[in-house]
């Protein structure tokens, strides 16, 4: 198993619709970020699913070490 690379040091912040599916990158290497494009294949990272339950503004994790995956609690501020 791989480490994730690190996407940016900061969050993704995304507009998001409630009930819609969206597939986080949990390993950094997407070029679609902050969300997966098949290239953690090999790396035995997978990407996270993550549906939310209101329309708004998310903040998803571009560090790829938060303990709150998909979305950001500020670790990024660490590394």
């Amino acid at each position: 198993m791989s480490d994730p690379q690190i996407a940016q040091k900061s969050p993704f912040a995304v507009d998001v619709t409630a009930g819609k599916t969206y597939m986080w990158c949990a390993c950094g290497r997407s070029a679609k970020q902050p969300f997966c494009d098949g290239s953690h294949k090999g790396t035995g990272l997978a990407p996270k699913r993550y549906t939310p339950e209101a329309d708004g503004t998310v903040h998803f994790c571009g560090c790829k070490h938060s303990g709150e995956a998909p979305i950001c609690d500020g670790t990024h501020s660490t590394l």
